[in-house]
């Protein structure tokens, strides 16, 4: 267990997750729509240096994968274009999916990754323990799960 402090905690364990993993893969980020894109964004982020190519699919989705984009300025953002998820070389869930009112059954999440043959990781990010709480844990093979914590403080 590897225990690190916010934002950059998160990102740099993101970044350590995929050591393993070659420059220019495949990343397809699964998640909720509208609550997830912005982390699939700050995690693409983390690795941008690796000229690897990302996706996003809404709710386990295939059809609705697309490609994600670094816009100058404005760094990654979920494009129009498609993305080929069966080409995906790591999946990463979001925390999004296991939430009742923002995400998807977990048979369809495991429907998608038994689609994608040759990924070879599984990487879980969830805030608050979203993916134990739900069972996910037990129901997925997670090859690294990251769960985190945010607080806020009104001054």
């Amino acid at each position: 267990m590897v225990k690190a402090e916010g934002i950059s905690g998160l990102t740099k364990t993101f970044r350590e997750a995929l050591n393993e993993i070659e420059d220019g893969s495949n990343v397809l980020f699964v998640g909720s729509e509208a609550v997830c894109p912005p982390f699939a964004q700050l995690l693409a982020y983390a690795v941008r240096d690796r000229k690897m190519n990302f996706g996003f699919c809404p709710k386990a989705a295939w059809d609705s994968s697309r490609t994600m984009v670094w816009v100058e300025g404005a760094g990654y953002q979920v494009g129009k274009a498609k993305f080929e998820p069966g080409e995906s070389d790591v999946i990463v869930l979001l925390g999004g999916l296991a939430i009742a009112k923002f995400g998807c059954p977990v048979e369809d999440v495991k429907a998608l990754i038994s689609q994608i043959p040759r990924h070879k990781m599984v990487v879980g990010l969830g805030f608050m323990d979203v993916f134990r709480r739900m069972g996910w844990n037990t129901a997925l093979h997670f090859d690294v799960l990251l769960d985190s914590y945010i607080s806020a403080e009104v001054l």
